[in-house]
C-alpha cells in the first residue's frame, strides 16, 4: 500500500512539472523513500567541452530525491543539497537517478542519490537534506 501511494504521488508531482517535460526526465519507478528518473542527453544539455552539463545532471538528481522525499503524501522541499561529479557523461546517453532514503528524524531527512550512465558508471553522487512543509501532497482519496 505504502509502495503504491508513493508511486501515485511520484506520477502525480512528474505530471505537474514543468521541467521534466522540458528536459525529457522520465519516472522509471517510485516507492516509499525511493524513486528512480532517466534522462536522455541532448545537444542542448552540453556544455563547453561538449558533455552534459552539471546542472542538468544536478536536476535529474534534484528530481528523483524529491519524488523520495515526498512519498509519504507529506509536502516536503529540499533544504540543500551536494553533489560530486565522478565521470562525464556524453550526448545521446540515458543516466538513471536512484534515489534512496538514508534516514529520517522530525521534520528532517536525508536522501542519497547515485547517478549512473548507460554501461553501469556512476556519473554523479547527490546528498540532499530535506524539510517537510506540511499538508498532502495529493489528495488519498483522489
Amino acid at each position: 500500500m505504502a509502495d503504491a501511494l508513493a508511486n501515485k504521488i511520484a506520477r502525480h508531482m512528474h505530471a505537474a512539472e514543468k521541467t521534466s517535460a522540458a528536459w525529457g526526465v522520465e519516472l522509471v519507478g517510485a516507492g516509499e523513500g525511493w524513486a528512480r528518473a532517466s534522462m536522455k542527453i541532448r545537444d542542448d544539455m552540453l556544455n563547453g567541452h561538449g558533455v552534459a552539463h552539471g546542472g542538468m545532471i544536478f536536476a535529474l538528481a534534484d528530481t528523483a530525491f524529491a519524488w523520495a522525499c515526498n512519498a509519504r503524501n507529506v509536502v516536503t522541499f529540499a533544504q540543500a543539497a551536494t553533489i560530486s561529479f565522478l565521470s562525464k557523461a556524453e550526448p545521446g546517453e540515458t543516466l538513471v537517478a536512484e534515489a534512496r532514503e538514508a534516514g529520517v528524524a522530525g521534520r528532517s531527512g536525508v536522501y542519497d542519490v547515485r547517478v549512473t550512465a548507460n554501461d553501469g558508471r556512476v556519473v554523479a553522487v547527490f546528498q540532499g537534506l530535506s524539510r517537510t512543509g506540511g499538508g498532502e501532497v495529493i489528495n488519498e482519496e483522489g
